[in-house]
């Protein structure tokens, strides 16, 4: 009896008229393995689209990545073929865009990739006490995923650019996870494929195209597949427009499509942007993105690039290596690169009980010039302790 009175009983139950109703204590919750059946990744488009899962399209300014994830979403709407010539199943679709509206752009870009417009629904605000509010993720997801559930049938989310999802400092990772998981949730429980919109950093070319995503690395960290679309000039001096596969923890990472950007009226008087899809092809993301320039600019721009996300990743404070190593090979920075960046930038190591940590320096220095503090070793390019 003293054992019950201080912990309570497992489960305690209540009859309300309905039935008895088990109601579970606080605490974590553990799942054993025998109690789990393996189930495999539900696609939506295979290899490129997971439902239940969320996804990154990114690219430079004018690339045509509103008009992708419309051309992916009409697809869906009719169950037609994708980029590869698959059938992907008919379903409902959900967009909600902060920087275009429905009726002069989204609506009539969907139709001109022959979308089934009854199948199409936007996000377009929230009402408050008789009062229409604009959507916020913080407060109104659950609603959100209340209307998704109602409508039902919904097995693509478009989020653009999905930096509105963070209310934060879009820079910080800790805030970024924190704001992208309910995102993360809402795919999950209602099985749809989410694409969130970002655009990419400047410069950087030559160096990773997932590591160029704008913001916190935790934007291509919590997405299980980063798509970039991309302009770019070959060897024979011809533009040519590519959608590729920058990084996915869930498949293949490589490989793409040629896609142009064309226009149409799909109704009297209304010009909209459609996307004619391309020959598939090989290669990863860097390769085939990747702009004509000597090995020495590429490494410049890898090492600019490096630096501004290992300073992402320092920006909250004192940080274990081991995270800002895993974080680093997450966005595709190699270990040498890594070095370099981290003496590029004067990060300095601190010896702590449980292993080194990384900071940054203090504001305003950089490089090689710091002295020794005890306790804080800085981190040159030949050093071994990183």
């Amino acid at each position: 009896m003293a054992n019950q009175s201080k912990y309570g009983e497992l489960a305690q139950r209540f009859d309300l008229g309905f039935g008895a109703l088990e109601i579970q204590p606080n605490g974590v919750i553990l799942k054993n393995g025998a109690d789990l059946q393996p189930t495999p990744i539900q696609w939506l488009w295979r290899d490129w689209l997971a439902l239940g899962k969320l996804h990154i399209l990114a690219g430079a300014p004018g690339q045509g990545k509103t008009t992708i994830a419309l051309a992916l979403a009409a697809t869906v709407t009719i169950g037609g073929r994708l980029p590869d010539g698959s059938r992907c199943d008919k379903g409902n679709v959900l967009i909600w865009s902060g920087e275009d509206d429905p009726a002069d752009t989204l609506l009539p870009r969907l139709l001109a990739a022959g979308a089934d417009r009854d199948k199409c629904y936007f996000v377009e605000g929230t009402r408050i006490n008789g009062e229409i509010q604009s959507f916020d993720p913080a407060r109104d997801m659950l609603e959100l995923e209340r209307q998704a559930s109602l409508i039902g049938g919904i097995r693509l989310l478009v989020v653009d650019p999905v930096v509105s999802a963070v209310a934060g400092d879009s820079h910080k990772n800790t805030e970024v996870r924190r704001a992208l998981q309910p995102l993360v949730d809402l795919a999950s429980r209602i099985g749809a494929a989410v694409i969130g919109i970002s655009h990419f950093s400047k410069g950087g070319q030559g160096s990773d195209p997932a590591s160029r995503v704008v913001g916190s690395i935790a934007f291509t960290a919590v997405a299980r597949v980063v798509l970039v679309a991309a302009k770019v000039t070959g060897d024979d001096g011809e533009q040519r427009r590519i959608l590729a596969r920058g990084k996915s923890n869930i498949g293949p990472d490589s490989g793409g499509f040629e896609y142009d950007i064309a226009q149409k009226e799909p109704l009297r008087g209304i010009q909209a942007s459609y996307i004619a899809w391309g020959k598939s092809v090989e290669g990863t993301a860097r390769e085939l993105l990747a702009e004509p320039e000597n090995a020495d600019q590429a490494g410049r721009s890898a090492l600019d690039s490096a630096c501004e996300i290992l300073r992402g990743i320092l920006s909250e404070g004192l940080t274990a290596s081991k995270v800002v190593e895993k974080e680093a090979k997450d966005a595709g920075i190699s270990t040498a690169t890594l070095r370099r960046a981290r003496a590029q930038i004067g990060v300095l190591s601190v010896k702590g009980t449980d292993g080194w940590y990384n900071k940054l320096p203090p504001q305003g220095v950089q490089g090689v010039q710091h002295s020794n503090v005890e306790h804080v070793e800085h981190v040159g390019a030949d050093s071994e302790v990183f």
